[in-house]
């Protein structure tokens, strides 16, 4: 006769619901520590794309192929610069607004960055809110010129010569919303005086009229302008930054000249998608710092009169946020269009 223990029976499904449960606890586990190891995988493993939002040959992209292989040095990656170039950067910065943050695809943009959203009445991206600033690699001041014909000796003798009536004196610039219309617009509003705009199709041409006597005044990056300088076609009257430049020590600021509140500056800066992790955030601005530390990277940039910035994220995204600010009010109260 077969005897059953309907005690032992009963216990049957407990014990193997205790098992069930201890199985569902070491696979919870050990897939939480499969998912905490990707997570904080070391980054970065693979290379980098640096989106320029300029054509290769221009400042923006000599900055990028600058720091590019000093940034690879010290992350132990490739960083690899693309151009990707239109509507005054609008296209390249569109591109990295999409790109997933996850530090792979980073953006090299020039001053125009903070200009764009009071020019353009709708951007692809939101330009605040897009992305998110790494690193400013330097400071580039403009110089106010005037021709070597021209009767204006200094500053106070170039506001004098626009003050005799309006329009009285005409400026050149590339181009409509650039950066020498901008720095020129500043200096009107700064200097209370009112000039000619005339825009051309580039900085070289530009550029080319101010020597041949054409347009007497031009608001030049330092860099593109001081073969010039030396060469006594152009006169610098006074550089636009907050300090005089090593390059040209004779030359005063335009505070110095009388007329404060007219500091411009052409910079350069790093920029990540939005939402790019705070972990890789602090990597790449301590591999900014430490390109920006290179010999060759400082030598170079102070050859084109630029001063490297060196600082933290915040203090990066606080001057952009300044500089867009800045901008939006010059653009208003000077009536500025692409037109």
């Amino acid at each position: 006769m077969i005897s059953f223990n309907f005690k032992q029976k009963m216990a049957l499904p407990s014990v193997f619901g205790s098992l069930s449960a201890i199985g569902l606890i070491v696979a919870v586990a050990a897939f939480s520590t499969s998912l905490q190891a990707q997570t904080t995988a070391p980054w970065p493993t693979r290379p980098i794309s640096l989106v320029v939002t300029y054509p290769p040959g221009g400042g923006a992209d000599a900055m990028a192929r600058l720091i590019a292989p000093k940034l690879g040095e010290a992350l132990g990656q490739n960083v690899i610069v693309e151009n990707k170039p239109g509507a005054g950067g609008q296209i390249g910065a569109a591109a990295v607004a999409k790109a997933a943050p996850d530090g792979y695809t980073l953006m090299l943009d020039a001053s125009s960055f903070a200009v764009n959203p009071s020019l353009y009445p709708k951007l692809p991206y939101d330009t605040e809110k897009a992305f998110r600033a790494i690193g400013v690699i330097a400071l580039f001041p403009n110089v106010v010129l005037v021709n070597a014909q021209f009767p204006a000796k200094n500053v106070a003798e170039l506001i004098a010569a626009a003050k005799v009536k309006k329009d009285a004196v005409s400026f050149a610039s590339s181009g409509n919303g650039s950066a020498q219309h901008l720095a020129g617009a500043l200096f009107e509003s700064a200097a209370k005086v009112d000039m000619v705009h005339v825009p051309y199709k580039g900085g070289g041409p530009a550029l080319n009229d101010v020597i041949g006597g054409q347009v007497p005044v031009f608001f030049g990056n330092l860099a593109s302008t001081l073969q010039h300088i030396q060469s006594g076609k152009l006169r610098a009257l006074a550089v636009t930054s907050g300090k005089r430049t090593p390059i040209l020590p004779d030359v005063p600021t335009l505070a110095e000249a009388g007329v404060p509140g007219a500091e411009v500056y052409e910079w350069n800066v790093v920029l990540a998608p939005a939402g790019t992790p705070e972990a890789v955030i602090a990597k790449l601005s301590a591999a900014l710092q430490k390109a920006l530390d290179a010999p060759e990277v400082k030598a170079r940039i102070a050859t084109l009169g630029g001063e490297i910035q060196k600082g933290t994220p915040e203090a990066a995204q606080t001057f952009v946020n300044q500089q867009i600010a800045l901008w939006a009010r010059v653009v208003k109260a000077r009536g500025i269009t692409l037109e």
